[in-house]
């Protein structure tokens, strides 16, 4: 029996964490009572620990910053992962633990230890409530309680369902009590089959095929036969989504058959090492271009982060399990839920009034949580996952809407949660290949735990319709770290070229092993033997049923050769990614899965009863009319209008969500959210790059209009495409025919008339619309179950969403640095409207209606799709000439927003000059949302401007609306005078509200308070550069033309590697991939190198303080320590440090020569992550890194969340020598947030030791090698960085 030993630490929640908790506890609580909170650490061990054990632990667990002890007197709260259950956080300090030679640790678990002053059991149960997240934790009364997380029980059995006596009755009840979500004629379909077989069904059986053909999985309402009011269609849904694949199938490779689609890339040079050596260059291959874009509504309701967190994740696998394995790149993530009603922001169009209201809300059931801790919690969790994964995010939107129209509710309880992206894929690896006999089947990632059941029913299901416990069972958990392991041996094989070994690949999603497994061997018409018990998984106690059906997260499954395992081992073994030979493929069709434990099979099935065709759904429908009043806009001022859609959620400022993202990971970013000088988040497209040394890549753009259902569901439909193609119009694509889309559909199907408004709204895109532009949809998801039903009071609540469309559209792009931004410039110039529209200004569904509380019934529309493409094809002819200073689409907001954003981005003013009289005629020009953009014109190039929109149909579209000055001011003038005259600071600080009041109550709200005073600081000038020298980089004079070679070092979840060596290659070293099992097992030596770089990251998921686990597995295991000493000991030895390497390097100050005062680098002050472009400057200082370079001022990206300098004695600060530091836009050095990311004192950013060889900073300069990496640059830097000569000045160092 294992000991359990608890080791108290530091105060766990900051001040004004506790802050927020008391103000929450106040709302609830006459009284409040004091609560302090430490850490506490659960170590799970064999043997009693040895005082050189406790010394290790001790020193392991002492992490972050050193606060004070609490005192540990009241009542015990203590917050822990859910009994039966093992957080990411315990497997990566277990890990660590063993790195660190603590064999007889067995586990490690952190909880909360919250002491109230209070015995009152209200007001605990109160304080329980707002002190955990009921999906993943649970909270205990006592310290011996917390042994339950460490029982190790005896496995649970099989069980079976006695349909040979039961008959159906046996069927339906399983179906009910294990939240299978059958339908009658798939009940119907297994007593068939199991009673011609004469064998009953196991609860494996009956689980695997519940997920296998859940509608999550099966698409069965896309795939089936609609009758539209009594007139049988001839096509179904998917029948008419494939025909515009069908109609212009040009330009994509896969559509409909993989885990993503593929697209036409181009041939580029791929960075990346290769060969035993692993040495990094640069290989050229015909490389095309992955889409996917999946949704995670149902988990991200129950629990926004882990919900949130594994839609990014598992959205990220499908893309790496694409073909035979490829890279994910770049991601988009979106949001729509029900109203925020913030609480010290609500807003008018939020109230309601029925009979029914609760403190003027409509309600919510119980098992969901409220759309403002969505918005708190949901962005967080999905910017998490890509953030440590390492895959930037670089799109997305967000929308609020909850109304009532034509009498029922209308809104988002159930979310609308999007997780998509891009990637690359090798040509070579795009199609799976045949599952050969004999093929070992193989699972790659994590083991399986006992959460994440049954999501793939429960995700097909109207929230509500399910128990609690089974909602919250089909929540899974993320451990990106894990996942990235798992990548990296992805990249291993398909970086092998011809000699991959992968045969084909599947991500582990809905439905766990038991849909992947078979889909793997399926795809081959393959079957296949499993061993139950050979799959790796945590809990030992776990059924059969939980084994293979559990959805666990961060796990693949492969076919290969059986010769290919010992190669595919190594790989695993170097990355530290488990692996497992779980089973073997079969020419037979029969799925069985052998259990070696409780010797009776678990699955004995055949692949046709599994994978077959159940019976084939028909939906009846008909169209429901709901006739809706006009528009009241009858003494609404304009100014008023003004101020209200700027708050708008759809409108407004979208900071909040996207500083808290890691944009440039990977180094290929070239147009993030973020534009201009004052980063302001208004641009319309993301673009990246194909390569490091290609003027290629990819740009993807989004588009909703989601409440234009509720008057007119086909132009919906249209106007999502529109609005999509008009953002992705930004970038610099080829032709119209080069955009493919992603469409992922929402409805409440079944609710009366919404399968008729689905069924038509599918009509109008994939038959008439997508065929008429020449432009296909190859891939798409659905999610049909957008209703939520409880009961209040004793009586049967609803909030059923609108049909949404979202749309996402992917394109390459042969020129990125022709991106254009809403940036005005300062120029003699004029801005012109090009209006789709042409004059007809319908303000149905627009923002102005729902600020009003009002939906209209006229709905604007994408009338002519030939005015579409000759706008797409007339503003890629201006950009090709030259001819555009600025462009920004008109979406959410109309015109009066798309104006007013181009101004935040450039702090300029702008006249606007309208052919219009009075505020209700200004109120339709500015405030319609039909499609179009605003550009900005140098007024010397409007005629050429005119010429173009001629020649493409665009002439009685294009309308003069008004100029550029230096005002700061919006003025809007109407034929009769002024209408509006507004300073660009009011309607700013408007805009940013609702993103302010997010961040307060999410952040520091002082950093949030010091972020929007920037909004009216007329001193701030932003971005800017004053170099100390010339930034046209220069070779490095090197006499002996040889590439010395260069560590590029990694930990386990590191992921700014690759960027990194490509930074050094272009400095002349020879950049060698070295990961830290390399170290520790001795196949390399870090004396074979002239320098080492520790590279960025999330090395063990930051466990046990950011970098400070990746130096202690180096301090404490004697081999890794004595290589690292000797390095550090050299005098011809130099060493960098960004990033998660720099955290690391100074926490092994006690091995450098010079570094004892070094800082260490704790939690922002902000405690978020923050993903930003910051000013920096280059002190004097010995670094040889910034030789030549001191004195400059510049920008350069900060990525991190533990960025603060924290000196760990009185003195060290006098000691350290700066080689970098935060600067405000005057050029001061600053400790302001957010000029300053994390509060360090003095502004540090980065030190050196006192002969400069060794430099460690938190900036990401490696990120920057090129001006278009830059979301601002000054128009006249060069092609190549300025950052390039940090590197240059590494490799002169060495002659």
């Amino acid at each position: 029996m294992s000991l359990i030993t608890p080791l108290f630490g530091a105060q766990a929640l900051s001040e004004f964490r506790l802050q927020k908790l008391n103000a929450t506890l106040v709302r609830n609580l006459s009284s409040v009572p004091a609560v302090r909170s430490c850490w506490v650490h659960l170590v799970e061990h064999v043997q009693p620990l040895s005082s050189a054990e406790q010394a290790v632990l001790t020193r392991l667990l002492t992490y972050d910053e050193f606060k004070p002890h609490v005192a540990q007197s009241g009542s015990l709260l203590l917050v822990v992962p859910r009994i039966g259950t093992i957080s990411p956080w315990s497997s990566k300090a277990t890990d660590i633990a063993h790195h660190c030679g603590l064999e007889n640790v067995q586990r490690i678990e952190r909880g909360i230890a919250y002491y109230v002053d209070s015995t009152d059991p209200q007001v605990l149960a109160q304080v329980s409530a707002h002190i955990h997240d009921r999906m993943t934790e649970v909270v205990l009364r006592d310290l011996a309680d917390a042994a339950q997380l460490f029982q190790h029980q005896s496995p649970r059995d099989l069980q079976t369902v006695d349909v040979l006596q039961g008959g159906r009755e046996a069927l339906q009840g399983a179906n009910r009590d294990m939240g299978l979500a059958l339908s009658e004629d798939e009940v119907d379909y297994l007593l068939e089959n199991f009673q011609r077989i004469q064998r009953n069904p196991t609860d494996v059986e009956l689980m695997m095929f519940a997920q296998a053909n859940s509608e999550h999985c099966r698409h069965k309402i896309f795939n089936a036969d609609f009758i539209v009011d009594g007139e049988p269609q001839p096509h179904s849904l998917f029948g008419m989504i494939r025909h515009t694949h069908k109609t212009h199938p040009q330009g994509t490779v896969v559509a409909y058959s993989d885990n993503s689609s593929v697209i036409e890339g181009a041939r580029t040079a791929r960075f990346h090492p290769q060969g035993e050596g692993h040495a990094y260059g640069y290989h050229e291959a015909d490389t095309h271009i992955l889409m996917k874009v999946e949704t995670h509504n149902h988990p991200t309701a129950i629990s926004p982060f882990p919900g949130a967190a594994t839609g990014s994740g598992g959205e990220i696998r499908d893309e790496g399990a694409t073909g035979t394995g490829s890279r994910p790149k770049a991601g988009l993530c979106g949001f729509t839920v029900s109203n925020l009603n913030l609480p010290e922001a609500r807003q008018p169009w939020e109230t309601y009034a029925g009979a029914d209201a609760v403190e003027g809300q409509y309600g919510k059931p119980e098992r969901i949580v409220t759309p403002l801790q969505i918005m708190l919690d949901g962005p967080i969790g999905a910017a998490a996952f890509n953030n440590e994964f390492g895959r930037p995010n670089l799109a997305g939107y967000f929308r609020t809407y909850e109304h009532t129209v034509a009498g029922e509710m209308r809104g988002y309880h159930k979310p609308i949660m999007i997780a998509g992206g891009l990637g690359n894929i090798d040509a070579r690896h795009v199609f799976k290949q045949e599952v050969v006999d004999g093929a070992l089947l193989i699972q790659l990632g994590g083991p399986g735990m006992l959460i994440g059941l049954g999501g793939g029913a429960a995700s097909s299901m109207d929230t509500g319709a399910n128990t609690a416990d089974l909602d919250f069972d089909s929540v899974q958990r993320g451990n990106p770290e894990m996942q990235r392991r798992a990548q990296e041996v992805i990249d291993r094989c398909w970086q092998l070229g011809d000699a991959n070994p992968i045969l084909s690949i599947h991500d582990v999603g809905a439905g766990g092993l038991s849909n992947a497994l078979p889909e793997l061997a399926h795809g081959s018409e393959r079957g296949a033997v499993f061993q139950l018990r050979d799959i790796q998984i945590e809990e030992a106690a776990m059924s059969p049923k939980e084994i293979w059906c559990n959805e666990s997260q961060e796990r693949y499954v492969l076919a290969i050769r059986p010769q290919d395992l010992p190669q595919l081992q190594a790989m695993a073994a170097r990355e530290r990614c488990p692996m497992a030979v779980i089973g073997t493929a079969t020419v037979e069709k029969q799925l069985r899965v052998e259990d070696s434990l409780l010797g009776t099979p678990a699955v004995d099935m055949s692949m046709d009863v599994l994978l077959g065709k159940p019976p084939k759904m028909t939906r009846d429908v008909r169209r429901v009319q709901n006739p809706l009043p006009d528009l009241q806009l009858q003494g609404v001022s304009l100014r008023e209008a003004v101020y209200r859609v700027l708050r708008l959620p759809a409108v407004a400022d979208k900071h909040f969500l996207i500083t808290i993202g890691d944009r440039s990971v990977g180094g290929l970013t070239v147009r993030d959210q973020m534009v201009g000088r004052w980063q302001i988040p208004v641009a319309d497209v993301a673009v990246t790059l194909m390569g490091f040394q290609s003027d290629a890549g990819e740009a993807m753009a989004m588009g909703e209009r989601t409440p234009l259902a509720l008057i007119d569901a086909p132009a919906s439909g249209r106007m999502a495409i529109g609005e999509a193609i008009t953002n992705i119009a930004a970038a610099r694509i080829g032709k119209l025919s080069d955009i493919k889309l992603s469409a992922n559909w929402m409805a409440a199907a079944g609710h009366p008339g919404e399968d008729a408004k689905l069924f038509d709204t599918v009509k109008a895109v994939g038959l008439e619309l997508c065929p008429a532009l020449g432009i296909s949809i190859p891939v798409g998801k659905d999610s049909l179950s957008m209703k939520t039903v409880w009961q209040q009071d004793g009586k049967t609540k609803t909030v059923t969403s609108p049909l949404s469309l979202i749309i996402s559209a992917f394109a390459p792009t042969p020129d990125v640095a022709r991106t254009l931004t809403p940036e005005l410039k300062d120029e003699d110039s004029l801005l012109l409207l090009l209006d789709l529209g042409q004059g007809k200004q319908r303000l149905g569904g627009s923002a102005l209606a729902q600020v009003y509380q009002q939906t209209g019934n006229c709905a604007p529309d994408l009338d002519n799709p030939e005015l579409l493409r000759g706008f797409f094809d007339a503003v890629q002819a201006l950009n090709a000439a030259g001819l555009l200073l600025a462009y920004h689409d008109r979406s959410d907001g109309g015109l009066l927003a798309a104006v007013v954003e181009m101004q935040f981005a450039s702090r300029l003013g702008v006249a606007l000059q309208l052919p219009v009289a009075g505020d209700a005629a200004a109120l339709s020009m500015l405030f319609n949302e039909e499609l179009g953009a605003v550009l900005q014109v140098c007024r010397t190039d409007l005629a050429a401007v005119q010429a173009v929109c001629q020649q493409h149909g665009l002439a009685e579209c294009l309308l003069e609306i008004g100029a550029v000055n230096r005002s700061d001011r919006l003025l809007v003038r109407g034929s009769q005078g002024v209408l509006l005259d507004e300073a660009r600071t009011d309607l700013q600080l408007a805009w940013s509200e609702t993103s302010w009041h997010l961040q307060r109550l999410r952040d520091n709200p002082q950093g949030a308070d010091q972020e929007r005073a920037r909004i009216s600081d007329a001193a701030d000038q932003g971005l800017f550069a004053k170099l100390s020298f010339d930034p046209q980089p220069e070779a490095p004079v090197v006499l002996s033309g040889a590439r010395p070679r260069m560590a590029i070092l990694r930990e386990q979840g590191v992921n700014g590697h690759v960027e990194m060596g490509a930074a050094f290659d272009a400095a002349g070293f020879l950049a060698v991939d070295v990961h830290m099992s390399d170290i520790i097992s001795g196949r390399v030596t870090l004396q074979d190198f002239a320098g080492v770089v520790a590279c960025g990251g999330f090395s063990y998921g930051d466990v046990l303080g950011a970098g400070e686990g990746w130096a202690k597995s180096i301090l404490f295991n004697a081999r890794a320590r004595d290589e690292f000493a000797a390095f550090f000991a050299r005098p011809d030895s130099f060493a960098l440090g960004v990033c998660n390497g720099c955290q690391m390097m100074s926490n092994l100050n006690e091995l450098i020569p010079g570094a004892q005062a070094w800082p260490k680098f704790v939690r922002n002050a902000s405690e978020q992550f923050e993903g930003r472009l910051v000013m920096v400057e280059l002190p004097p200082s010995p670094s040889l890194f910034f030789r030549d370079m001191q004195g400059s001022q510049l920008p350069v990206i900060v990525s991190h969340g533990e960025g603060r300098a924290w000196f760990r004695q009185d003195g060290d600060r006098a000691m350290s020598l700066t080689a970098m530091r935060y600067i405000d836009s005057q050029g001061q050095v600053t400790e302001r947030y957010p000029f300053n990311p994390n509060g360090a004192p003095a502004g540090i950013a980065g030190v050196t030791t006192e002969d400069g060889r060794f430099t460690i900073i938190m900036p990401h300069p490696e990120r920057t090698l090129r001006r278009e990496n830059f979301s601002w640059h000054p128009a006249e830097w060069p092609h190549h960085s300025p950052w390039l000569k940090m590197f240059h000045n590494a490799r002169r160092q060495l002659g």
